[in-house]
Parts: structure tokens; C-alpha cells; sequence
């Protein structure tokens, strides 16, 4: 064997394994579990008792950077509420948890789309500026019922 293809081969050996020296380290120091993400996390056995998951739904802010906050709560195969109407043009914070286990939260065509975590509480901002209905699915699969996970988000002019 040449003395460089032997040099390549010790190279590539020696990446692999502090690749796998690494990864065990990193997968021990953390405990197997996902890195600290800085969300924030509820019990999720009592989420309903917990603010603002208490009252699922659409809530006007006042002094924010957007107009309302959308509490969404997903558990076995519905989301709570499950119909929302919200006003054309406005900025929208969701906020979202899962009570049971991992569900998604996505609205096809726009480009929001969350993994909802037990306990785990997501967040993302959006601004809805053309009326009409958006289907809101589970793109994480759940359970049986997964197919049936859904609701809608209406888009209605401002009153």
C-alpha cells in the first residue's frame, strides 16, 4: 500500500472515531435529552391550569408588537378552540403546548409550522393579511385519530 493512501486511510479512521468519541460525550453530558432550548415549559398535566392555557383562544392585546394572542392547547386528536375567527390585517402571536404527546401545528400554505412538545410551550408570530380560511392540521403523527386532527382559522374583515 502507498504511504499516502495509508496517511487518507489513518485520516478518515481518526475522524470517525473523535466523531464517535463526541457524540457519546455530548449524548452522555446531556442526559439523552433535547439541549436547553430557552422555551419556556408547564406541567403538562395541568396545563388547564395554567396562564394563559386556562382560556384557549384569541385574546386582544394592548402595548405589544402585535394586536392578539392566539392560545392553542392540542391533546388526543383536537386542538382547543377549534374554530377561530381573526381580523384581516392583524398581527397574531400563537402560543401552543401539547397535553398528551408530540403533535405539530402547521398551516398549509403560509409558513407557519410547529412542533408542539408536552409541556414545551412554542410561539411564533404572524400577520394575517388576506381573508379567508386556513386549515390548521397535525403534521406530527399522534395516535389513530391523527388523520382527523384538525381546525380552522377564519380571516373576516375588521368590524
Amino acid at each position: 500500500m502507498h504511504k499516502y493512501e495509508k496517511l487518507w486511510l489513518s485520516v478518515g479512521t481518526a475522524s470517525l472515531a473523535l466523531f464517535l468519541i463526541i457524540l457519546i460525550i455530548t449524548g452522555l453530558h446531556n442526559g439523552h435529552k433535547p439541549a436547553a432550548s430557552g422555551r419556556a415549559y408547564v406541567n403538562p398535566d395541568k396545563v388547564e391550569q395554567i396562564e394563559p392555557f386556562i382560556k384557549p383562544g384569541l385574546h386582544k392585546v394592548d402595548g405589544k408588537d402585535y394586536d392578539y394572542e392566539l392560545v392553542i392547547v392540542a391533546s388526543a386528536f383536537n386542538y382547543q378552540p377549534g374554530k377561530i375567527e381573526i381580523p384581516k390585517g392583524s398581527k397574531v402571536k400563537i402560543i401552543a403546548t401539547s397535553k398528551d404527546t408530540l403533535h405539530g401545528f402547521s398551516l398549509p400554505g403560509t409558513n407557519v409550522n410547529m412542533m408542539l412538545e408536552p409541556g414545551h410551550i412554542s410561539e411564533y408570530s404572524k400577520t394575517f393579511n388576506h381573508k379567508g380560511e386556513y386549515l390548521i392540521i397535525c403534521n406530527e403523527y399522534c395516535g389513530v385519530g391523527h388523520a382527523d386532527m384538525k381546525s380552522m382559522i377564519k380571516v373576516v374583515d375588521k368590524k
